[in-house]
């Protein structure tokens, strides 16, 4: 019988160790025991696909060598697997502490990260203001004070591709407000891109990155859509899709230098399979805050709700699918409201991260995402990519037909 040999070892260390640092238990879901949860752990060996089932861990790589291949299999009924124990006694604590011997990774791996823009009327309107700025935060209060209500307002109450939807854009385009953001935001066709390669996302308690040279930027705190290779949506995890608004609202052709760094897409902690107690209508209606703690005393709150999101998460999928497959699966994050508009220095200059936020995206049928910041530069270089991880994997034994497995 298979079972990861370095995860077995920290159990039985654990035992009598008591690890410091932030515990990963403290951010789970408020009702994980009864939640049905799938992410990917390593100590040292290699990433293991779990799931967490009652409240225990099990290890299920030999049924499924990675998650990617567990969604696209998976039925609503738990695989066989290695019992690792409760979660509350795995010695798993975040890496940005230095303590971790157990690592909770990102809950994806081979799945396409995709995300969805300007799904909010507020983060419209910031877009436009990052535009106009020219992604000079100085700028941007002043922007927003002579925009005041007018656009945000209107944008609440058209439904997008509507007929009034183009009306509206009609009349913007003649006061002069239209932008490309506002053609997203209103317009049938929605903002999805991808936000990072596949394996590159950081998992909770892991730092996150932003680019050394960006002055003006801020979390996104969101809900992730996990998808199989059909677009059936089979689970929802937390992300922060780290923002850089100066260097994308110098052109929107910057996106791709904007959204996709080091380190600068997190997800997890755990993808939250869809059950009786948990559904795409509890995704419908979450409300997704965010706290921004700084190492200079700074303290920063908000929150999105999902009931404000101007297209629907099927609708959304169905974009992301139109002329594409992703016979893997993909990880979609669907938008938000949140845009920090708080000084944190200066009046007028808006929020900014500094390095040492500690950043936490919390929903509680989904738990806690917390990471700290760094710069792209500092933060772990990201090292295992699809060819290190079938290498490892063939070394493991793993690259196999789990249905010819001796159990």
């Amino acid at each position: 019988m298979y079972f990861d040999s370095a995860i077995t070892t920290l159990l039985v260390k654990a035992q009598a160790v008591t690890v410091p640092g932030v515990n990963l238990v403290q951010h789970v879901p408020k009702d994980w025991r009864d939640a049905l949860l799938v992410g990917r752990l390593d100590a040292g060996a290699g990433p293991v696909p779990v799931i967490v089932a009652n409240g225990r861990v099990r290890d299920v790589s030999r049924t499924a060598a990675t998650v990617a291949e567990l969604l696209n299999a998976w039925t609503g009924t738990v695989p066989p697997g290695k019992d690792l124990g409760p979660l509350d006694d795995l010695p798993i604590t975040a890496a940005f502490d230095g303590a971790t011997r157990l690592r909770l990774l990102a809950p994806c791996d081979l799945q396409c990260i995709k995300a969805c823009g300007v799904t909010f009327a507020v983060s419209a309107v910031e877009r436009v203001i990052e535009e106009r700025a020219r992604g000079d935060y100085a700028q941007a209060q002043a922007i927003r004070d002579a925009l005041g209500l007018r656009v945000g307002e209107d944008i609440r109450s058209v439904r997008p591709g509507s007929t009034s939807a183009m009306r509206l854009k009609d009349a913007l385009i003649a006061d002069g407000l239209w932008s490309q953001y506002l053609e997203v935001a209103i317009g049938p066709d929605a903002e999805v891109f991808t936000k990072a390669p596949v394996l590159a996302a950081v998992g909770w308690g892991d730092w996150i990155g932003v680019r050394s040279e960006s002055q003006w930027n801020n979390p996104e705190p969101e809900i992730v859509l996990a998808c199989d290779a059909h677009g059936r949506i089979v689970g929802a995890s937390l992300g922060n899709d780290v923002n850089l608004r100066d260097i994308e609202g110098r052109s929107a052709l910057l996106l791709g230098k904007a959204k996709d760094n080091n380190a600068s897409c997190a997800i997890g902690p755990f993808i939250r399979l869809f059950d009786s107690r948990f559904s795409l209508d509890t995704v419908r209606s979450a409300v997704i805050s965010l706290e921004v703690h700084g190492a200079d005393d700074y303290r920063l709150e908000g929150a999105s709700s999902m009931s404000l999101i101007s297209r629907d998460p099927h609708e959304l999928v169905e974009q992301t699918l139109s002329q594409h497959q992703y016979p893997d699966g993909f990880m979609l994050f669907l938008g938000t409201m949140f845009a920090p508009t708080q000084d944190r220095d200066s009046p007028g200059r808006g929020f900014t991260h500094k390095t040492g936020d500690v950043v936490r995206v919390r929903s509680p049928a989904l738990g806690v995402l917390e990471n700290k910041v760094t710069s792209s530069q500092l933060a772990p270089p990201w090292t295992l990519g699809i060819t290190g991880l079938m290498r490892n994997l063939a070394q493991r034994g793993l690259l196999t037909d789990g249905s010819q497995v001796d159990r």
